[in-house]
């Protein structure tokens, strides 16, 4: 007995649908291998990311990694030793209460510095932006315990991937509690714009636009002597 014939419509759309698949497929491939330039991926899974994506601090080199948001969750309870997922938000400290004889007493050459608890310190390293990049500057636990004890939130400071972030150089004087990535950006375009003995023009303009763009961004803490309070936009 012969077998069944299939009708020569049938046969012709199982044929244009099964093309049409390929066709599918094959610009899905080249979609994969023609990935535009410049495009980032996670640095621990090699995922795509966003460009407003997260970041990680690895602990032992001191480098700050993208991260797609799943990696980011991951290491989101700061409970591994060698990745720290870096908050997201700063936060503008209202009322902050820091003294030119306290500054005076750090011997900071500018006035613009961060402070940042690492390795399970008493007390923050205090780092300053210069052309050369972060400069170090030892900080005595003395000195920060006076500064916590008028400031109580920065008991609230997450070690690694947080610091008190200062900036003196406008009137008035703006304090945050910042992410690191921030202050290294900040550290960053001071290196790359400064010219000359005193940085040009252009690098303070940087730097003013900076702080204006994290003042828009930051929400505002209100410095009290108990627990301190979120202000209402």
């Amino acid at each position: 007995m012969s077998e069944p014939s299939v009708p020569a419509v049938g046969l012709e759309r199982n044929m244009t649908a099964n093309i049409e698949n390929q066709d599918v497929f094959a610009g899905l491939r080249r979609l994969i291998r023609e990935r535009p330039r410049g495009e980032e991926r996670c640095e621990l899974c090699s995922a795509d990311i966003y460009a407003d994506h997260s970041h990680l601090l690895d602990i032992k080199t001191r480098k700050i990694m993208c991260s797609c948001e799943p990696c980011a969750i991951l290491f989101s309870s700061q409970a591994t030793k060698n990745y720290h997922r870096i908050p997201r938000d700063a936060r503008l400290l209202k009322g902050f209460e820091f003294s030119d004889s306290q500054w005076d007493s750090l011997a900071i050459p500018i006035n613009m510095a961060f402070f940042c608890i690492r390795g399970g310190a008493a007390q923050p390293t205090a780092f300053y932006p210069s052309p050369a990049g972060a400069t170090e500057s030892l900080l005595s636990l003395e000195s920060w315990q006076e500064i916590v004890e008028q400031n109580p939130i920065l008991k609230n400071m997450t070690p690694e991937v947080e610091a008190l972030l200062v900036n003196r150089v406008t009137q008035p004087h703006d304090y945050y509690l910042a992410p690191i990535d921030e202050c290294y950006r900040l550290v960053g375009l001071i290196r790359s714009k400064w010219r000359g003995f005193s940085g040009g023009t252009e690098v303070w303009q940087a730097i003013g636009n900076f702080f204006m763009s994290l003042r828009e961004r930051a929400l505002p803490i209100e410095q009290t002597s108990h627990a301190p309070t979120e202000l209402s936009n």
